[in-house]
């Protein structure tokens, strides 16, 4: 790929912000006499082929990286407890067809259950729901600890986590969700939970214009 040519507005630019950082996206419109709105275009080139940085509240400042080592850094920066959504959970003597209803009612595609201490005891995904309601079984009187999946083979993950490592645990398990958890004597503490839509949310920001 041949590198990105830059005219000569975006190489005043640069060196505002490379002479003034961190700098917003006012003040360097102020330094060109130009508008904000004008300037965007810029500045959104700039961040996204590497050349800038940016922090919301903070300004833009130079990093004068090649866009493969910025997109990269980024990447590996971001973290779970950053990205994470709120947890579904459910107590795990809820019968299966509560446990239905509560899923869609909920629009999510994975329970956890938790036990009397309120620890992760098991994860119910849509398809133990199927498997559990093809034949004649009443679903009210199926306690939601019987059809669950348990420890060992429960797939979890740590705020601390990257979304990289989250994301290879999600495609090696075929899985749409983790639960977030956090690590006691007694047991795992839901408290929150990581989904295909996170971390897809999270790696398109990567693409958004900065509007500092």
């Amino acid at each position: 790929m041949s590198p990105i040519e830059l005219n000569k507005r975006q190489n005043e630019i640069l060196d505002i912000v490379k002479g003034n950082g961190p700098i917003t996206g006012e003040q360097i419109a102020e330094r060109l006499s130009l508008t904000r709105s004008t300037l965007r275009p810029d500045l959104a080139i700039l961040t996204m082929a590497g050349f800038l940085d940016a922090r919301p509240r903070v300004g833009y400042f130079y990093s004068g990286k090649k866009t493969s080592q910025a997109i990269s850094d980024n990447i590996a920066q971001m973290m779970v407890k950053d990205f994470q959504s709120i947890p579904v959970v459910v107590d795990e003597s809820m019968m299966v067809y509560d446990a239905i209803c509560h899923m869609f009612l909920e629009d999510v595609g994975s329970l956890f259950v938790l036990d009397k201490n309120s620890l992760l005891s098991g994860v119910l995904s849509r398809k133990d729901f199927l498997r559990t309601s093809i034949g004649n079984q009443d679903l009210n009187k199926i306690p939601v600890h019987m059809i669950m999946t348990r420890m060992p083979n429960i797939t979890y993950c740590l705020k601390e986590d990257t979304l990289i490592e989250v994301a290879k645990k999600l495609m090696s398990r075929q899985i749409d969700s983790l639960p977030v958890v956090k690590e006691g004597k007694d047991g795992l503490e839901v408290i929150g939970r990581i989904t295909k839509t996170n971390i897809t949310r999270a790696f398109l920001s990567l693409s958004d214009d900065h509007d500092l």
